[in-house]
């Protein structure tokens, strides 16, 4: 039950990040992508990555089962450590203010992470046949999230 309370907090708080941070960017006269991923990174990835941390190590393994995974495997719980590592330092380079080339370095970290993650489930479903929700669903959200990221993302590179 809390597993699945946490991918609806994670669907959620992604769906805040976007709604909010697009609004944000057009809310002035001129469209201002630096300040949609101000907002929109760190809600991101701390919803993504910190909850699917938090989840990795406390959680293991029901998570792993619920993804059709082997239970038990250390290496859950090292992906569970990198996933609140880039949690902290989204929320630490958006409370420093560091700006959006910290933001932008944060998150092509963590969407490369996240891609090559989705490449790894995608794989694991054809090669194994693993059809969990839980598994084949990670390549499409990906898919998505990058394709919503597109625009502000080379606006805000656009300005550097």
């Amino acid at each position: 039950m809390l597993l699945k309370l946490f991918d609806i907090i994670r669907i959620v708080g992604v769906t805040i990040a976007f709604f909010f941070g697009y609004q944000i960017g057009f809310a002035g006269e001129t469209y201002d992508a630096a300040a949609q991923l101000h907002f929109m990174v760190p809600v991101m990835i701390v919803t993504i990555a910190g909850i699917t941390g938090i989840e990795s190590i406390f959680f293991g393994d029901k998570a792993a089962e619920l993804k059709g995974f082997e239970v038990g495997s250390n290496y859950q719980k090292q992906s569970g450590i990198a996933l609140l590592s880039y949690a902290f330092i989204a929320a630490f380079v958006y409370f420093a203010q560091w700006g959006i080339k910290a933001e932008l370095t944060i998150l092509f970290t963590f969407i490369f992470f996240f891609f090559f993650s989705a490449i790894n489930h995608g794989v694991n479903a054809i090669k194994k046949h693993n059809y969990a929700w839980q598994n084949i669903n990670r390549p499409f959200i990906t898919l998505i999230l990058i394709a919503g990221l597109i625009y502000p993302v080379l606006m805000a590179l656009k300005g550097l």
